[in-house]
C-alpha cells in the first residue's frame, strides 16, 4: 500500500468543458473518471493512477482536494 491509500486522501475533479472535438481516448479516460457531462464533479481517491488520467486531461477539468 501507498502513503495515499493509507490516508484515504480525496480529490474532486469537476469536467469544466465539453468532450467536442477531442481525442478518443481523451474521452474514454474522463468516462474513467466517472465524469459524464460539463460541470459533473466527482470524489475520487488520490492514487498515482487517477493522477495520471488527470494529467491527461488536465485541459479539460479541475481538481480541488476534499478534507
Amino acid at each position: 500500500m501507498t502513503t495515499t491509500e493509507k490516508s484515504g486522501k480525496k480529490i474532486k475533479v469537476t469536467l469544466l468543458k465539453g468532450l467536442m472535438g477531442t481525442k478518443e481516448s481523451h474521452r474514454a479516460t474522463v468516462r474513467g473518471l466517472g465524469l459524464r457531462r460539463r460541470m459533473s464533479s466527482a470524489v475520487l481517491e488520490d492514487t498515482p493512477a487517477v493522477r495520471g488520467m488527470i494529467n491527461k486531461v488536465y485541459y479539460l477539468c479541475s481538481v480541488s482536494e476534499v478534507s
